[in-house]
């Protein structure tokens, strides 16, 4: 529990933890807990939005608040959309299409997909919104590497962590997720469920699709559902 704790916050944050074991046992309470570090991400977030809130445009502050995340997860998220982008949009599948993923380069389709993904964050962000949405965008690598999901490669964060996460554990964790976002928007106790279901929704689109294109998931695919999973919970939580 400790080594997978230890590997969750070392591959989703920048916080200087010591490294611990680090195998497919790791990885599955790593995947497991990854919502819950969103869920401290959130609340880090939701309190610079707050403050940046009255005294900046909202605009701005949104801007600041989901640059800081960019910061506190090293990119590595908003690269995994990048390369991915750049991947689906060559049109090539398999090997050729890992092969578009590892170019240190970033695409017209990556640099589109970052740019609009950032912008749509900014523009959508509120502080209850920070908590749900980058829960559930954690929520989405612990479904993208549940059991049953393969990976695309042989070596890598993909093949560490691909298939690692029990089903009934990704799904109770889902469940949870989807119940516990109830007070997102008051007087809407649906809106906040409906928007965390939508986003899921879009994992599992993307996931699939991904799986047909490249044989399977790779540590580039679990950023881009995470960006995406955040992107589409805050555009849900905005509405009305």
């Amino acid at each position: 529990m400790g080594d997978g704790l230890r590997l969750a916050l070392t591959t989703l944050t920048v916080l200087p933890v010591r490294p611990g074991r680090v195998d497919r046992r790791a990885a599955a309470v790593a995947m497991s807990v990854a919502p819950v570090v969103g869920i401290v991400l959130g609340l880090v977030l939701a309190g610079i939005d707050a403050g940046l809130s009255r005294i900046a445009p909202d605009l701005l502050a949104g801007a600041v608040t989901v640059a800081t995340g960019v910061l506190l997860t090293r990119g590595l998220h908003v690269d995994g959309l990048a390369d991915t982008t750049d991947a689906l949009g060559s049109y090539r599948s398999g090997q050729a299409a890992l092969e578009v993923m590892k170019k240190p380069d970033i695409g017209p389709f990556g640099v589109a997909a970052v740019v609009l993904a950032l912008l749509i964050q900014a523009a959508a962000i509120s502080p209850a919104a920070a908590v749900v949405a980058w829960t559930t965008g954690r929520l989405a690598i612990t479904v993208a590497c549940r059991r049953g999901v393969p990976a695309a490669r042989s070596e890598g964060l993909g093949a560490l962590v691909a298939g690692t996460v029990p089903v009934p554990v990704a799904a109770g964790l889902a469940v949870a997720a989807v119940a516990g976002a109830m007070w997102a928007v008051p007087g809407r106790p649906w809106q906040g469920p409906a928007a965390v279901a939508a986003a899921l929704s879009a994992v599992l689109l993307l996931l699939g699709h991904a799986v047909r294109r490249f044989g399977g998931v790779t540590g580039d695919v679990l950023g881009a559902v995470t960006e995406v999973a955040t992107t589409v919970t805050l555009v849900a939580l905005a509405l009305g």
